[in-house]
């Protein structure tokens, strides 16, 4: 089956030889004292964490400064989290009209009751309001490893839903997977779309370079219990939590695979930079996955990080 391609280009200094990557970062890092310029390749989809824990005012901010930068930023919008419809349609509007937004990340919000009148995703991909504020490009989230919130089969499903609604609405929609450390289950998972009719390009989520105890913090956080045990059984020795993860054991087999299926689903990974940004900026560019603006500077490793 051939995947529907996303149809965003890539940046010119994003090389092809290498898989390429998005990046994740908080409104907080955005906005903070570091300066920001040149640490990302010109273009590059900057994923804005939304988790209600800053302000919208904050979120426009982060958005229209990663703009100014020349990266294209991607404001996460959780539904659950969201407290009305009316803050919801302004939160959009400021977004595309102040900060030039035409690519979100739409996902369910994780907590257990909505805070406002919206249940699912899928309730605010259906009002029409991103389309209308000019935002074609959408993210939905994939979850490889299932999740505790629902059932595999509610999950594919969903998934199928959005399949529907980005071919009856022409969206250019992806799907945007949790972080895990096993390479295989993404790959299989992936290729299980695919196959069952959920022809849309996967991005897969990989954590940067990173201290194997932070790694099994967020895994915790985040309920990847399978990557939990996949990460502990393969990287717990004395050498590796010495030296910390290195990615390159969960991307390398990815990336082989998309080279060998060019036209398959995975097309891309997003990195969660849980050991900071610089070192995954870093990671990327001596990859080959990006590459670094000549003009470019380093970062305080300790601003990045939060």
């Amino acid at each position: 089956m051939i995947i529907k391609r996303n149809m965003h280009k890539l940046p010119d200094n994003v090389t092809t030889s290498a898989i390429p990557a998005s990046i994740e970062a908080s409104p907080a890092q955005v906005l903070g004292a570091t300066d920001l310029s040149g640490v990302f390749p010109k273009g590059v989809r900057v994923y804005l964490t939304g988790t209600g824990a800053a302000s919208q005012e904050k979120l426009v901010q982060a958005a229209a400064h990663l703009r100014d930068l020349g990266y294209m930023p991607v404001p996460h919008l959780a539904a659950r989290r969201l407290p009305s419809r009316a803050g919801f349609e302004e939160q959009v509007r400021r977004l595309a009209g102040e900060a030039g937004v035409t690519d979100v990340l739409v996902v369910g919000g994780g907590v257990d009751r909505p805070v406002g009148p919206f249940a699912s995703s899928m309730d605010l991909l259906s009002m029409g309001l991103l389309d209308s504020c000019g935002i074609t490009q959408i993210a939905i989230a994939g979850h490889p490893e299932g999740s505790p919130d629902f059932s595999d089969d509610i999950a594919v499903n969903a998934l199928k839903l959005k399949r529907e609604f980005a071919e009856r609405t022409d969206a250019d929609m992806r799907i945007v997977t949790q972080f895990g450390f096993d390479p295989g289950r993404f790959i299989a998972w992936a290729e299980g779309l695919a196959l069952s009719g959920i022809d849309l390009p996967v991005h897969i989520g990989v954590s940067g370079p990173a201290k194997i105890t932070t790694l099994l913090k967020y895994a915790a956080l985040c309920g990847v219990g399978n990557s939990i045990a996949y990460l502990k059984k393969n990287a717990l020795s004395l050498t590796t939590l010495a030296k910390g993860h290195s990615p390159e054991g969960v991307v390398g087999p990815i990336e082989r695979h998309w080279r060998a299926n060019t036209q398959g689903p995975i097309q891309q990974i997003h990195v969660f930079p849980f050991g900071g940004l610089q070192n995954s900026a870093d990671w990327l560019v001596q990859r080959g996955s990006w590459k670094r603006d000549p003009t470019a500077h380093a970062l305080s490793p300790d601003s990045m990080t939060g």
